[in-house]
């Protein structure tokens, strides 16, 4: 499933050779439910599965011989169940072991990182201790001191559990630790991180069973109302993503200290944040926690202009690009706009024949970010040659009456139309232009990393450094270089 070591490092020095200065990546969270980055265990934790063994064997953490049975897996998708059991039983080998084999620095570096992180690293150890107790059930089934947080339960938990308190906060160190290192690196080859952080967070999360009172819930936990989107272009009942929703009276009170202590963390990870859903600080789709889709949901309005201030008080400018796809309102691109944000423009959603001028291309403001498409979108090659069909329902006559706008728009026959969204989106006036791997690598519908709405089959996708043509990254240089963005 990837590390964050030698082979990162690698693709951004071939992002350094093809003049690329980003790199957007998903939320970088623990996963847990349908291995989606946007359900994650926990806002602030980095994902351990990433943790690269080959830096670990540097650091005498992990010997050559001890991966010598480590299996083989597919290359083309991620299994995830027993990629993530063999790659756990390597990290708990390493935790068990580095009293012993770490050295005197890395011993010193461990206790700071524990110290440094204090506020967040307890409550997800205990957390994913707990998890692991109970058999990764969700929180809500735990015994009640625990999901009541009984201050003397937890005590005697810690007590009793602390070797896996210990390797919770080690697995975190190290992700810590590789991570950093692969920033620095990124740095000193011109290459800057786009992070990505989701406006909800995960019920069954370290965050929400730590600040239970942020959150609109019920006596035994459960949410009594949840996150989605009205029916849209991805669904027609909607997408019910079913987190929490914000008490977001109190965090106001608080001054939004608990989103102001996410928001640091990130930019600690990152150069620059996407805020997922940027709408939901305006207004959000809130759904009664018993439905079992979106569509009767309402509106009700967010901390919107309060919320920024804070975060202006707080960061000067905003290091933070808003997604403000789907349902926007004159009232989410004021909000925008007053701060300055840049929003987002796809392509791929800009070749209707009803769009107003600024959602067509040449209609494109300069602060914004545009896409060929995102993680959520088909890819280039495969949204092009779709059909009509059980699961499209469009009909052939709107789709090809979109195929030919796109032609006339680029000049293009169609053959290589990857490449020519690249040089539309390289060509338009937004600041900054990112397109997916998976369209410069010309690949279809088979490398879509996520249908949003479908509950399994997403997040899989995954490429080996061999399959990166080097006349492919000529040619993402020499468009780059053409359209004026070296």
């Amino acid at each position: 499933m990837g590390e964050i070591g030698p082979a990162a490092r690698e693709f951004i020095q071939t992002l350094q050779s093809a003049g690329q200065t980003y790199w957007q990546v998903l939320p970088l969270g623990p996963t847990g439910y349908a291995d989606s980055p946007y359900q994650a265990l926990s806002t602030f934790a980095g994902n351990p599965m990433l943790i690269s063994f080959d830096d670990l064997i540097e650091d005498g953490l992990l010997k050559p011989e001890e991966l010598r049975d480590f299996p083989c897996f597919t290359t083309k998708k991620v299994d995830y169940g027993p990629v993530l059991s063999f790659r756990q039983q390597i990290l708990d080998k390493v935790c068990a072991c580095f009293s012993r084999r770490a050295s005197a620095t890395l011993k010193a570096a461990f206790k700071d990182f524990c110290t440094a992180e204090q506020e967040w690293l307890d409550d997800y150890a205990l957390f994913v201790s707990l998890k692991e107790h109970y058999e990764l059930r969700p929180w809500v089934e735990w015994d009640a001191e625990y999901v009541t947080r009984d201050p003397a339960a937890l005590k005697a938990f810690a007590k009793t559990h602390a070797s896996q308190l210990k390797r919770a906060r080690l697995r975190q160190f190290l992700f810590d630790r590789q991570w950093r290192a692969l920033r620095e690196f990124a740095k000193e080859h011109g290459v800057q991180f786009i992070g990505d952080i989701p406006i909800f967070v995960a019920h069954d999360s370290a965050d929400v069973w730590a600040n239970q009172d942020l959150f609109y819930l019920d006596e035994s936990g459960q949410p009594t109302v949840v996150a989605g989107v009205p029916p849209d272009y991805f669904s027609a009942t909607g997408q019910l993503w079913g987190n929490p929703l914000y008490k977001w009276d109190l965090h106001q009170e608080t001054g939004y200290a608990w989103w102001l202590k996410r928001m640091k963390h990130m930019v600690r990870l990152v150069d620059i944040v996407r805020i997922d859903h940027f709408r939901g600080f305006e207004a959000y789709w809130e759904v009664p926690g018993d439905e079992d889709t979106a569509m009767n949901g309402k509106w009700v309005k967010g901390p919107g202009h309060d919320f920024f201030n804070a975060m202006k008080n707080t960061f000067g400018d905003i290091p933070v690009i808003a997604e403000d796809l789907g349902v926007i309102t004159p009232d989410v691109d004021q909000l925008r706009d007053d701060f300055e944000l840049p929003g987002m423009r796809i392509l791929q959603f800009s070749f209707s024949d009803d769009l107003e001028p600024l959602m067509q291309p040449e209609g494109f403001p300069e602060n914004c970010v545009v896409y060929t498409g995102t993680h959520d979108n088909d890819t280039t090659w495969g949204w092009y040659h779709r059909q009509a069909g059980v699961n499209n329902t469009e009909s052939e006559e709107a789709i090809e009456g979109e195929k030919h706008r796109v032609r006339v728009a680029v000049g293009t026959n169609g053959d290589q139309i990857h490449w020519d969204l690249i040089a539309l989106a390289m060509r338009l006036k937004p600041h900054t232009a990112i397109v997916p791997l998976q369209d410069v690598m010309g690949l279809g519908t088979e490398a879509r990393m996520n249908v949003p709405g479908r509950m399994d089959g997403n997040w899989a996708w995954r490429f080996e450094s061999a399959d990166i043509r080097p006349e492919d990254m000529r040619r993402l240089r020499e468009t780059t270089e053409w359209a004026g963005r070296i």
